[in-house]
């Protein structure tokens, strides 16, 4: 299915990101193959050597392109360039409990945004190579283990007649499982990382609600994924989720992804009644 609302983005800044993620992935691989130290950001989230480590390597190769980067680790550490309409959003490593679990559920996320949404992104999971990509040409699956891509495969959302969730019923906010109940969930599918949205975009499930807390980091990637394949990000206001939120510190609202926009309309006025 067709992007909807995205504008065109060049077919060699696609190739630049998804170089940039790979080069990411190998740099968390050698980290992650050695004893692993974390400490705890301001926030208390931890941060390890292979975050920062990552956010270097993708710096340093999207330079040439003179576009501003929103990275996660450069605003931990209070620097945060000149945005305007258009930018990287960079999550170098996205999972970080994830990778100190070394369970694999963790990815390298990188996003272009313009005039608000995200019309580019690549999503990579370092340890099984899956990688998702997402711009105007619509969406794609490769892997990437042998640290070249290989051939893509078209992909898109896909309806069923009973919803396969992205969440966990016993680890969610507590209202998640009203929401199950009210919209006849079959199933949890319950994945780390924006690897969720992927989900969504690959036709492995068809809603992903998010009752806590994220950043623009965390999502920018895996909408404009979703969004390549045809699926919806929207706020509980029914409106599709937009960046560039410095006045409130790059925090998103809670958000619901959708296989279609009639499914996350639905989905975000009972979250809203949910939450009251």
């Amino acid at each position: 299915m067709a992007p909807v609302g995205q504008a065109p983005t060049d077919a060699a800044l696609t190739a630049l990101v998804l170089d940039a993620a790979m080069a990411a992935a190998r740099v968390i691989l050698d980290v992650y193959a050695r004893p692993i130290a974390a400490v705890a950001k301001t926030d208390g989230s931890p941060v390890t050597e292979a975050d920062r480590a990552a956010e270097a390597v993708i710096l340093d190769m999207l330079l040439p392109t003179s576009i501003p980067v929103l990275g996660e680790e450069s605003v931990a550490a209070g620097i945060i360039p000149e945005l305007g309409q258009r930018y990287f959003v960079v999550d170098p490593l996205d999972g970080t409990k994830e990778f100190i679990k070394r369970n694999g559920e963790f990815t390298v996320n990188i996003a272009l945004v313009e005039q608000g949404v995200p019309v580019l992104g690549v999503v990579l999971a370092p340890v099984s190579g899956e990688t998702f990509i997402g711009d105007a040409s619509g969406a794609w699956f490769c892997n990437t283990t042998d640290g070249a891509a290989s051939e893509k495969q078209s992909i898109s959302v896909a309806s069923r007649e009973r919803l396969r969730i992205v969440a966990s019923r016993s680890h969610g906010h507590a209202a998640l499982a009203a929401l199950c109940e009210t919209l006849d969930v079959e199933a949890d599918v319950s994945v780390g990382s924006s690897l969720k949205f992927c989900l969504l975009a690959r036709g492995d499930a068809q809603l992903y609600p998010r009752f806590t807390p994220t950043s623009e980091w965390d999502t920018a990637a895996g909408q404009a994924v979703l969004e390549a394949a045809g699926g919806v990000v929207i706020t509980l206001d029914g409106q599709r989720m937009r960046y560039g939120k410095g006045d409130l510190a790059f925090l998103n609202p809670y958000f619901v992804a959708a296989a279609s926009n009639a499914l996350a309309q639905r989905a975000a006025v009972e979250m809203a009644r949910l939450l009251g």
